[in-house]
């Protein structure tokens, strides 16, 4: 790792790239023993021959496929020589457990799936006689399969379906699938009719070509959005804040309309109707409920307006940080790359995190299952804790695996942000913030996610009991557990927001992750009313993104499904479009979420401990050094005149440029 230790500083300064320390080296050792426990793990199922009865495949008496086998103390049956036996087959395929996700059947090491269907025991004797393949149980001997009585338990149930053996995993599997109908069922209950699954299904194959172009189409914009979004940003958050104004003024007028046509209809209605006492007291709740909605909604709106008025030089800074990560992308084009690299990362782990599950769930001991009589192994003892070990693992190197993509990026932009001549910047400063994560902050990046971890693990436990004890549970108790878990989510998103910033902290200054996540914290608290406004703009504006593109995405398959006439099948192509169009730009814009707000962190270190003069001049953008000259314009013009603009610069400085070279575009 090249590392060494690191010290904290008694004063705390911001000194941006200046240097670089290790930070948080006891939680990356910490990580490299967990990830070495992940890994055993792996190697105790492979070295216990989990592994391999998952890849050969194993029978009902604890008997490995292709293979010979020991004897299993108190298992008839066990210890055979499979070695020409190299494939499983279950007497009955179709009988599937949809709740514990398995064949409820015996299953057979054969040396040969049967090529077609068998339809009766003379059939299976002949199989079994030509091909030396035996369908019944190991004691039943092939050429007496027709008069034995064990034939109805111990041989497959007729018909036997053709099938042929799956190309790594060597099972038998049937070739007609519609003897998974049930499972089928089960899975899309929501589909009455099975001639509408079949037409939605065909509507799919057909136009596979189509779906594959419109998802390629729904990537190339949302990398083109990244770039073009600084110039629709501020046409973006005007519209957004004249719809918001809008909606809540006609409400507003509404509930009023309709409380002044009920006090005209009400006093028209009681005149006649005088005597009915009875009649009149729903009539004055009503229009006691209208009168209370009515100001509730007008002091709402007069809160709204002053809020808008407030906060519309903050609405500006918003606009402003948009057009300057739009620079970013031109200049780091890497970026754009890194949700393929997070996803790739993920999609491996995944994958590794599965295929050991899948070990650990044929690893064990040996035991027989008192209600079926078969063979299944089981981790008993301390070992069954290994389950759980791994279940941690797949959120903590998950949530490492983002954070990681997190520090890159906030390294990538800090070097952008910081550096005065943009023509002076690395070749590659994606690749620079990668060799600086991994050389120095790895261990920042490991306790950070791991914060993250102690709260989801909780909060899926959470969700898994309440999802076993559905309808089960009382009142109290279901009220509890949503409460449990919607409290710890809100933890999680703040945790995670902190987190980012605590990144961006390290990547600026080379700290701790707490001292990191302590500095920016006391940033953003002093900066309160513009993280505020940042987040519940941009974040729509980012929203309003992914659903331009997602619209955009379906307006052109509707063009191209056009030709269908069946407008029925457009129904699961349009869906998976709009659903995977979404999904990129959710991906994409994410991390155009966080370059705003690792810019916005550099802004607001920039305007504390700069302000304009000879040795303290700004890091900022041209864009951003606009919006602090205008914000100091305005204060002057308002007779506030203080020796230091709280919004960036002092009140005399003269105001400093990027060096020469910065680009503006």
């Amino acid at each position: 790792m090249g590392c060494c230790g690191s010290a904290e500083r008694t004063k705390r300064e911001w000194r941006p790239l200046e240097d670089r320390s290790c930070t948080d080296l006891p939680w990356f050792l910490l990580f490299t023993v967990f990830c070495v426990g992940m890994g055993s793990i792996c190697g105790f199922t492979v070295a216990t021959g989990g592994a391999a009865r998952l890849v050969f495949g194993y029978d009902s008496y604890g008997n490995t496929c292709g293979q010979r086998n020991e004897q299993i103390e108190g298992v008839r049956l066990s210890g055979l020589d499979h070695t020409d036996r190299k494939f499983v087959f279950f007497l009955d395929p179709c009988n599937i457990d949809i709740v514990q996700r398995k064949i409820k059947s015996m299953a057979l090491c054969v040396s040969l799936c049967p090529s077609e269907e068998l339809k009766t025991y003379q059939d299976l004797m002949r199989f079994a006689m030509v091909n030396g393949s035996e369908l019944c149980s190991y004691e039943l001997a092939g050429h007496k399969y027709p008069g034995l009585p064990e034939r109805f338990s111990k041989c497959p149930k007729l018909p036997v379906p053709r099938s042929k053996p799956l190309p790594v995993f060597n099972r038998c599997t049937p070739v007609d699938v519609s003897c998974y109908a049930k499972f089928a069922e089960a899975v899309v209950t929501f589909v009455g009719d099975s001639s509408v699954l079949h037409r939605l299904i065909a509507g799919v194959a057909a136009s596979k070509e189509i779906i594959i172009g419109l998802c390629v189409l729904a990537l190339v914009l949302s990398m083109i959005l990244m770039v073009i979004i600084r110039y629709i940003s501020a046409v973006l958050v005007w519209i957004l804040t004249s719809l918001v104004v809008l909606g809540s003024l006609a409400g507003t007028s509404v509930l009023w309309w309709l409380y002044i046509d009920h006090r005209l209809y009400g006093n028209d209605t009681s005149s006649k109707v005088s005597k009915e006492e009875s009649k009149e007291e729903p009539s004055r709740d009503s229009g006691q409920a209208l009168l209370v909605y009515a100001a509730s909604a007008t002091i709402f709106t007069i809160i709204l307006l002053l809020l808008m008025l407030f906060m519309r030089k903050r609405v500006a800074l918003t606009i402003a940080l948009f057009h300057v990560a739009g620079k970013v992308f031109i200049h780091l084009p890497l970026l754009t790359l890194q949700p393929f690299v997070t996803f790739l990362a993920l999609l491996l782990f995944w994958v590794y995190w599965i295929l050991v599950l899948l070990f650990l769930g044929t690893t064990g001991n040996p035991e027989q299952n008192e209600e079926t009589g078969l063979t299944e192994f089981r981790l008993t003892g301390p070992l069954q804790y290994l389950t759980w070990y791994h279940a941690v693992g797949l959120v903590w190197i998950s949530e490492f695996i983002l954070a990681c993509q997190q520090m890159t990026v906030a390294g990538a932009v800090v070097t952008y942000y910081f550096t005065r001549d943009k023509n002076r910047l690395p070749v590659t400063p994606i690749l620079s913030s990668v060799l600086r994560l991994v050389r120095y902050h790895l261990g920042t990046v490991a306790k950070g996610s791991f914060i993250i971890t102690l709260v989801k693990v909780p909060r899926l436990v959470l969700m898994y009991i309440h999802n076993q004890l559905k309808g089960r549970e009382n009142v109290f108790a279901r009220c509890l557990l949503k409460s449990c878990i919607c409290c710890l989510w809100c933890l999680e998103k703040c945790l995670n927001y902190l987190n980012q910033n605590a990144y961006a902290a390290t990547a600026i200054n080379s700290t701790s992750f707490c001292t990191s996540a302590r500095d920016a914290f006391v940033i953003l608290v002093e900066n309160a009313l513009r993280v505020a406004t940042i987040n519940a703009v941009g974040d729509f504006v980012l929203f309003l993104g992914k659903i331009l593109i997602m619209t955009s995405t379906a307006f052109a398959g509707v063009l191209l499904l056009n030709y269908q006439r069946d407008y029925a099948e457009w129904l699961l192509p349009l869906v998976i479009v709009c659903l995977f169009s979404f999904l990129v730009a959710h991906c994409f814009l994410s991390i155009f979420e966080i370059v705003v707000d690792v810019l916005f962190l550099c802004f607001a270190i920039d305007t504390k401990y700069n302000d304009g003069t000879p040795g303290k001049e700004f890091f900022m953008d041209k864009a951003l050094m606009e919006f602090v000259e205008s914000s100091r314009r305005l204060e002057r013009t308002g007779g506030r005149g203080r020796s230091r603009v709280k919004e960036a610069a002092s009140e005399g400085a003269e105001m400093k440029p990027m060096a020469p070279g910065t680009s503006s575009a």
